[in-house]
């Protein structure tokens, strides 16, 4: 996989996204293996949200271990090409749905959160995945539960975080 993969050196628009850009491209140079789980100083995320513009709604996981809606995400593994691909297997994987597409254009936005130990942080490349026509969800055995929230709701069921994805996602689209 590429460690400048997809648009993090391209990556556009907001001023903290830049400062962002800037700390995981340093992250990179630093770290060897900042794409992979054992880098304790932090690693690389990549994560979708899955939606569905036709019907104004997004798909949420309750994440298993932390209790909360978020997109789906997860850690690259190393069959992975691409932060993008990395991505879009998460979201098909924790979706349960064929057939997703990442919204064109490369990341939405970036996001660094703290995680337990033993690592440190997670440096989440974020995409958007669009849903196709019908498309049904099934749950996965890394989620507590998967509903489709109206845009409208997902401000009083998830953190600012994935607010911010949605907001970025559909300005986006």
């Amino acid at each position: 996989m590429s460690l400048h993969d997809d648009a993090l050196l391209v990556l556009k628009g907001y001023e903290h996204q830049e400062e962002l850009r800037r700390l995981y491209l340093d992250h990179l140079a630093a770290h060897p293996d900042a794409m992979w789980k054992a880098c304790g100083a932090g690693h690389l995320t990549a994560s979708a949200l899955v939606i569905d513009p036709d019907r104004g709604r997004v798909l949420l996981t309750l994440h298993r271990k932390l209790g909360m809606w978020l997109q789906m995400g997860g850690h690259c593994e190393p069959g992975d090409e691409s932060l993008a691909l990395a991505a879009l297997r998460e979201a098909t994987e924790e979706s349960g749905i064929s057939g997703l597409t990442l919204l064109p254009g490369g990341p939405v936005t970036l996001d660094r959160h703290p995680i337990p130990a033993p690592c440190t942080w997670h440096l989440d490349v974020q995409y958007a995945a669009l849903a196709p026509a019908g498309a049904v969800a099934e749950i996965s055995e890394e989620s507590l539960d998967l509903r489709w929230f109206a845009y409208a709701e997902v401000p009083d069921v998830a953190d600012a975080s994935v607010v911010r994805l949605l907001e970025r996602t559909r300005a986006a689209l």
